[in-house]
């Protein structure tokens, strides 16, 4: 069943957030935004856990280059989420790698969403 639109929105806004310097960069937002026990796997084909992930975010650099589009949410249940989309991250040279992107997130007794889980599978 597709989430709300009011949560869709908000799961956008979290994953938008996620991908800027702001957040990446401090390890106290991506505590408020991942679950501690998080997993990835990455466009790389690498997995990472949480405490790979906030290592590798909090010290990169450069510009926030990265955009979303044909984000979608489903409803796994009433408190489980999926989100879904394509990302695009331009490098330094111009290109683009396009990603197809999924999260799963997690409401969290506190009344937070958290991603529990991502995947990024490299496409053309």
């Amino acid at each position: 069943m597709a989430a709300p639109s009011h949560l869709a929105d908000h799961l956008l806004a979290l994953e938008t957030a996620l991908q800027t310097r702001e957040v990446r960069n401090s390890e106290e937002k991506l505590r408020e935004l991942l679950a501690p026990e998080f997993r990835e796997f990455g466009r790389s084909g690498l997995a990472y856990t949480f405490d790979d992930i906030v290592t590798r975010l909090v010290a990169e650099t450069g510009p926030d280059n990265t955009s979303i589009s044909d984000f979608s949410a489903t409803m796994l249940s009433d408190t489980i989420a999926l989100a879904t989309y394509r990302g695009t991250r331009v490098s330094d040279d111009g290109s683009r790698l396009l990603t197809n992107r999924s999260s799963i997130w997690r409401l969290d007794p506190d009344g937070k969403w958290r991603m529990v889980f991502h995947q990024g599978t490299a496409t053309e």
